[in-house]
């Protein structure tokens, strides 16, 4: 990606940014005149740019997936801790983040850490633009994926705890014991030499593709069912929120990328056209029979 390309992608997602950060802090708290929504938008960014110049000088992108999770974590505390509404709701929507932010952060991190390096950062850590960019897409998936949370937590209207809000936690709780054990799964999986090169068909894995990213996109709806009753007027736009995290993780990145690398590389493998016709792309479901 050229300087341009990584500009124009830098003040696309920056508006994109300011302009959820607007629509959201219309009916938001205010802090001494300032919309919480929008203060906690600007923040995940500074945090970004805080860690992104040291990430930069030092030509590494260690950092990249703990910063995202910290923020996360950083910012539902934050938002809590500020919101004059210290309700049972808020604090377990704050929990919900945390415990997901927690265990995918140290996840990926000690993920990368034991691989070395992400490939994914080989060319870019050493183009300031493009780094600087995706840093940029970074805080906007931030803000994105906890839209929902956070303008619950931002909102003045007081709900009492009721069966949505139980209904949302059990679709939440699926959603994260799905992606950690399909982690897990794949995680072991891995760590066997004679498995290199080869595909997961066990597990979780036997019933769907993609079991992972099914878990993500669950635990995001569960999380926006619970903000749901916290919601009104424009902060109904941050339930954008799932949808976001759904499209992302099944259009742009995720599960197309993943099915494109593994059609190329395991072309004219008939057990992986097998296991393709059988095996359901992202919802577990009973493999087909032949």
């Amino acid at each position: 990606m050229n300087r341009t390309q990584s500009n124009i992608g830098t003040a696309v997602t920056l508006l994109t940014a300011l302009l959820v950060g607007w629509v959201c802090s219309i009916d938001s708290l205010t802090i001494s005149g300032i919309p919480l929504f929008g203060f906690c938008a600007l923040i995940i960014f500074v945090i970004q740019y805080v860690i992104f110049l040291p990430s930069y000088l030092n030509q590494t992108e260690h950092f990249f997936d703990l910063t995202g999770s910290l923020t996360f974590i950083s910012i539902s505390i934050l938002s809590v801790a500020l919101s004059p509404n210290l309700s049972l709701i808020n604090i377990l929507l704050a929990l919900m983040i945390s415990i997901w932010a927690i265990r995918l952060g140290s996840f990926l991190f000690w993920r990368v850490r034991k691989d070395g390096e992400d490939k994914r950062f080989t060319i870019m850590k050493t183009k300031f633009s493009w780094f600087f960019m995706t840093w940029n897409v970074q805080g906007l998936w931030v803000l994105l994926s906890l839209g929902a949370a956070l303008a619950a937590i931002s909102s003045p209207k007081e709900v009492s705890f009721n069966i949505i809000h139980i209904l949302g936690f059990l679709v939440w709780l699926t959603g994260f014991l799905i992606e950690v054990i399909a982690d897990n799964q794949k995680t072991k999986f891995r760590s066997f030499e004679e498995n290199k090169d080869k595909f997961i068909t066990s597990g979780l894995w036997s019933w769907s593709r993609h079991p992972n990213y099914f878990g993500e996109i669950l635990l995001w709806f569960g999380v926006a069912i619970v903000a749901l009753p916290s919601l009104q007027g424009w902060l109904y736009f941050a339930l954008i929120s799932p949808i976001f995290v759904f499209i992302q993780l099944t259009r742009i990145s995720g599960v197309s990328l993943l099915e494109a690398r593994g059609r190329k590389q395991w072309k004219g493998n008939e057990e992986y056209e097998d296991y393709l016709r059988k095996t359901s792309i992202l919802i577990p479901l009973p493999p087909k029979k032949s």
